[in-house]
């Protein structure tokens, strides 16, 4: 028999030896000064916290199954945080083998009158539910909650599924003062593991423990038992702009590589993208749908199938599927059949609808492969090996006169070379089966823009009339669209609504259908101004683009993900006659962001019979790193106290 020795496999490690003293019975108990407690000093807004929390996994020496031990103390601070004694746990289970909890402990602490009043769960009140095929839910309330309880609870997780290896999540919706995992893992299983979202151990610990696991015959491996703990994590806050939160949450991740039996056999998990690209070449669910053969004529006009301009072609078979082929609204990546069931019902999921245009494509003769991505939504997919459960969606990209296009059918309004926000995640893995896949960024290469023209006259019964016209391109165009299209009457009627001091008339728009890459619209407006004795007060923004800011917290330490550039301009030209005079005006303000990444220019004249002002807003990155959060927050207010404060005075001539 062979003995096992653990290999490491991630950077951040320093192998130092692990202190053998446990104190998480002292610091799970319940103190005074943790029921005393009324606030938390490094977050007031904290409606409860964490104090402590303990995890340590490892492998059974006698069951070998995964054991999971974990301990938690939250801090209650206010009644909007009472759901936090509502506990759900998530059991697997594969159909045969199944995941169980056992010893759950819970206690609630209470001070009343100087006393510790303590309750504890019920076993009765613990509750098991179905949650679909693969998950059975656990679920608990830690009873007579108030504002200042401590909670605590525990329990042991048994698992089967060592591919599953136990990960644990630092960082919460909530801050802690606290947080500690340990595992012990045995040379046989070799795991890719990984430290999301940037924040820093304050203890990382590991050493080797000899012959942790023994079998018969002599068998046995050592263990690498590690120990990882963060102190005062802030809490998670989900702000605009940004994508999956998995992205971020300071975390610990493991991917099972290989399993070395102690027989000497050995079996790969993570495969490399060599292999990868092989098994999806024949895989039924992807290779053999993306490789069907199909015949244009089966589809498609001779008008199209006659196109002698690629780029031309491409478009109409694009339009073809977007016009006949309606998306359900599912991904469904990997779904056998998922082709043949969109022709029966011309309608399906995303993964379908694409995989018949890049059939219908490649039959045309055009150079087209598949894209594998993962939605804003779901998180980045990993990079450092193949995961093909990161991904849960596919897109097309085409290649005409040695310039690329990324293709998305699913959505009517999108126009070629377009995909939807949704698939704005930064990456995707593009699968060529002869030459092999590689990773290609996803970035929209237009700028997304806003433009606004305001011509107005004031009348010498002080109303202001005149005419609001508007250009809008990239994603602004294609959602305007959206909201358009579907009902026009309904979109002018919420149009009327945003100007509840005015009227507006003589609505247009250029173009009779969604096909345009723009959105361009005009109206006439009659508006009547403030206006005290001889004194008349004007708002010139008759269109806001920002209403508030939306970056609201102290310190954000995730990106600022927008998903495209784009930028916003507003003109505005204002004619009176020599009865008006123009005597104040707003302030010129210009203002850029570090490194030139994105800028604001207000300015505004004026003399005998007229006003001007222009405003424009440029942001230059698609995305932008934390370090960059304090300056949009004072972008973003400055964008927001133009809008709102600028104000004309116009006086009346006597």
């Amino acid at each position: 028999m062979k003995q096992y020795i653990l290999t490491f496999f991630f950077l951040f490690i320093t192998l130092i030896s692990l202190s053998q003293s446990n104190n998480s019975k002292n610091k799970f108990r319940v103190t005074l000064n943790d029921l005393k407690m009324q606030s938390y000093e490094k977050d007031s807004t904290a409606n409860a916290l964490v104090i402590y929390e303990y995890g340590n996994s490892y492998v059974d020496r006698n069951d070998y199954d995964l054991r999971t031990q974990e301990k938690h103390k939250i801090k209650i601070l206010s009644k909007e945080a009472f759901d936090e004694a509502n506990i759900v746990l998530y059991l697997y289970n594969d159909g045969n083998n199944f995941e169980r909890v056992k010893n759950i402990i819970a206690t609630t602490y209470n001070l009343v009158e100087n006393k510790v009043i303590t309750t504890k769960l019920e076993e009765k009140d613990i509750f098991k539910e179905k949650y679909n095929d693969n998950y059975t839910l656990v679920k608990f309330t830690l009873p007579n909650i108030k504002v200042g309880s401590v909670i605590t609870y525990s329990y042991t997780l048994r698992s089967p599924f060592m591919f599953k290896y136990k990960g644990w999540k630092f960082q919460s919706e909530i801050p802690k003062i606290y947080s500690e995992y340990r595992a012990s893992i045995p040379g046989n299983w070799e795991y890719n593991i990984k430290l999301v979202g940037g924040k820093k151990l304050s203890v990382n610990e590991s050493e080797i423990e000899k012959n942790c696991l023994e079998v018969g015959n002599g068998g046995s491996a050592h263990c690498g038992n590690y120990k990882y703990v963060m102190e005062n994590i802030p809490a998670f806050v989900e702000e605009d702009y940004m994508t999956s939160e998995s992205n971020y949450l300071a975390k610990i991740d493991y991917e099972l590589k290989t399993f070395n039996s102690f027989d000497g056999t050995k079996k790969d998990y993570t495969k490399t993208w060599k292999t990868v690209d092989k098994d999806l070449k024949t895989d039924a669910k992807i290779g053999r749908q993306l490789n069907k053969s199909i015949k244009p004529e089966d589809y498609l006009s001779q008008g199209i199938i006659n196109e002698k301009n690629k780029l031309t072609k491409a478009k109409l078979i694009y339009n073809y599927v977007q016009d006949n082929y309606t998306w359900n609204g599912e991904y469904k990546l990997f779904s056998e059949g998922s082709v043949k069931g969109l022709l029966k019902n011309k309608s399906g999921n995303a993964s379908s609808i694409n995989i018949l245009l890049h059939n219908l494509l490649k039959a045309s003769d055009i150079d087209v492969n598949p894209l594998l991505i993962s939605t804003r939504e779901n998180g980045f997919p990993t990079k450092i090996y193949p995961v093909l459960s990161d991904f849960n969606y596919l897109i097309a990209q085409v290649t005409v006169d040695e310039k690329t296009y990324l293709l998305d059918a699913t959505d009517s309004y999108l126009n070629f070379g377009a995909v939807p926000f949704r698939c704005l995640n930064e990456y995707g893995r593009l699968l060529d089966f002869k030459k092999g896949s590689k990773w290609i960024d996803i970035k929209p290469n237009k700028i997304s823009s806003v433009n606004y023209q305001v011509n107005l006259n004031l009348e010498n019964d002080n109303l202001i009339t005149g005419k609001i016209s508007s250009k809008r391109t990239g994603y602004h165009a294609l959602n305007i669209k959206k909201r358009y299209y579907p009902n026009p009457d309904k979109y002018i009627s919420n149009l009327e609504d945003k100007f509840p001091y005015g009227e507006i008339s003589d609505y247009e728009t250029i173009h009779k259908d969604s096909e345009s890459e723009n959105f361009i619209e005009s109206y006439n407006i009659e508006y009547i101004p403030d206006d005290t004795n001889s004194n008349i007060y004007l708002n010139p923004f008759f269109v806001t683009f920002f209403k508030e800011n939306p970056f609201k917290l102290q310190e954000r330490t995730y990106p600022i993900d927008f998903g495209y550039k784009d930028s916003y301009f507003y003109m505005l030209k204002l004619n009176f006659d020599e009865s008006y005079a123009i005597k104040e005006k707003p302030t010129d303000l210009k203002l850029a962001l570090p490194n030139n990444m994105g800028n604001i220019v207000f300015a505004s004249t004026f003399n005998e019979t007229s006003f001007s002002l222009s405003f424009r807003i440029n942001f230059k990155s698609h995305i932008y790193t934390p370090d960059y959060y304090p300056y949009l927050k004072e972008f973003m207010s400055k964008i927001v106290d133009i809008q709102t404060n600028s104000l004309i005075l116009i006086k009346r001539q006597e």
